[in-house]
């Protein structure tokens, strides 16, 4: 058989998400070492063992002519692109992007803090507009997802049982970032 290379099958047993405020974030240039945060990034935690799911869409309207039964072109109408992931670390970053709102201090009749915190959730909240990076690698191999700009754009329910751990369940979308969603880069070789 031509052109097969079973070292180029690749499995992605180590990843990350990792996210930033989209206004003034940074923009990775390289593809990192496979565990260590973009410079401005904060990490969204453990990640179900469902991993993580990529999902780059192009929606086409066919062209019709009068001389063929087929199509004899397609014009994009649309395209996203999509991250999903559920995840199951409860922290600051995946809280806030679940509810919309952002963690404030409960203070005391003195104004201290009580070490207690309170999450407001509004009847028209807003929603925050961060850049994501998934990275993932095997074997040396690394690779990287950036988003410049996306929005949280559906969230799952989270069940509160004894036996099974809280998760988010996040399907965040990129928005449009002068003409791009985002870019990959990577270490493999590509020739």
């Amino acid at each position: 058989m031509p052109n097969v290379d079973t070292t180029k099958i690749r499995f992605a047993p180590n990843g990350y998400v990792y996210m930033a405020p989209a206004v003034g974030a940074t923009l990775p240039t390289d593809v990192g070492d496979g565990s260590t945060p973009p410079a401005g990034y904060t990490s969204l935690g453990y990640v179900t063992d469902a991993g993580v799911v990529i999902t780059p869409t192009v929606n086409t309207d066919p062209v019709n002519v009068w001389q063929s039964a087929v199509p004899v072109l397609y014009n994009v109408t649309s395209a996203t692109f999509s991250i999903q992931a559920t995840f199951t670390e409860t922290n600051i970053n995946t809280t806030e992007l679940f509810y919309g709102a952002t963690w404030e201090p409960v203070l005391d009749g003195g104004g201290s803090p009580t070490g207690s915190y309170r999450l407001d959730l509004t009847g028209s909240p807003s929603l925050q507009e961060i850049s994501l990076v998934v990275d993932w690698s095997q074997n040396g191999i690394h690779n990287r997802v950036v988003i410049p700009r996306s929005m949280v754009q559906e969230r799952g329910a989270i069940t509160l049982v004894r036996t099974a751990a809280q998760e988010f369940q996040l399907t965040i979308e990129a928005l449009d970032s002068n003409g791009q969603l985002g870019y990959i880069l990577t270490n493999q070789s590509m020739t």
